[in-house]
């Protein structure tokens, strides 16, 4: 947000999270997780060594860690994430997972889908480390097994971080298998969303701007299970600046009113960029 971009490889990284903690502290962030959307390496190489996790004060909001969306997702749910630049676990799991990344050092959480082959070795490995699994993006039919699952067990966690499995066409199976690595989050309810047995903690996130989540299934959602919802703001490089172009990490984003479209994209694919507190109430 505020023209920070931090999927861009900036020789002064730390400028760009201060500068967006302290404005986000002004709306009621305490602390957040900076995300990278799918890069090539040398931008995760650039950027990741960069930040330490610190505590929030009053110059600005505490930073628990980066969030990695992809370049581990589905060529099927990809979004606005660049096809170019997307990976999947070619030689044996964690191996491909550093070579893109470089390090796991300032990382908080971590997107992938986990119908990718060799992906529940990624996952154990990543739980071990301290990195929660989360599930996300994936078929409509996760709608009516939340739904009769209603209120559900939330808190068996691995240690303080987060591995967001989403972006993702995988079917119930493949979800039971991650949850039983170590699976504890679902990423953006709804937004063609994934599946998660019940017996196992899980909490969920969701994008409430109106456009990636109908508001009725919101409704839903926190009436089955109102302790695990995860307001998610999905904000972008152009929250609080006006309208115009601005990039996404490798795409370039135009934002008319309260939508935000990827350059030489079909209009479905838009999203807010409001400020978190603009759509809670």
């Amino acid at each position: 947000g505020y023209g920070v971009d931090f999927s861009q490889p900036s020789e002064d990284v730390t400028a760009g999270v201060s500068l967006v903690a302290k404005k986000i502290l002004e709306h009621g962030v305490t602390s957040f997780c900076p995300t990278l959307v799918t890069s090539p390496p040398a931008v995760y190489h650039k950027v990741l060594p960069q930040i330490k996790v610190h505590d929030g004060g009053p110059h600005g909001a505490g930073f628990l860690g980066f969030h990695l969306e992809g370049p581990f997702i589905s060529l099927e749910k990809k979004g606005a994430h660049p096809e170019r630049y997307l990976r999947t676990f070619r030689s044996g799991g964690i191996e491909d997972l550093m070579e893109a990344y470089g390090s796991l050092d300032n990382v908080a959480m971590v997107t992938l889908a986990p119908e990718l082959p060799r992906s529940q070795s990624v996952v154990r490995e990543l739980c071990q480390r301290g990195i929660t699994v989360s599930l996300g993006d994936s078929p409509p039919a996760f709608m009516f097994w939340f739904w009769s699952l209603g209120s559900f067990c939330l808190h068996e966690r691995c240690d303080t971080r987060n591995l967001f499995a989403g972006h993702s066409v995988a079917n119930l199976s493949q979800a039971e298998d991650a949850v039983q690595h170590g699976a504890s989050f679902i990423t953006h309810l709804f937004n063609a969303m994934l599946p998660i047995p019940a017996g196992r903690t899980v909490f969920y996130g969701m994008i409430a701007d109106g456009i990636h989540t109908n508001p009725a299934a919101l409704r839903i959602a926190h009436r089955a299970h109102p302790s695990g919802l995860v307001l998610v703001t999905d904000a972008i490089t152009a929250m609080g600046l006006p309208p115009g172009h601005h990039t996404l990490g490798q795409q370039v984003i135009e934002i008319q009113g309260l939508h935000a479209y990827v350059t030489g994209l079909p209009l479905p694919y838009s999203r807010r960029w409001l400020i978190n507190d603009e759509f809670v109430s």
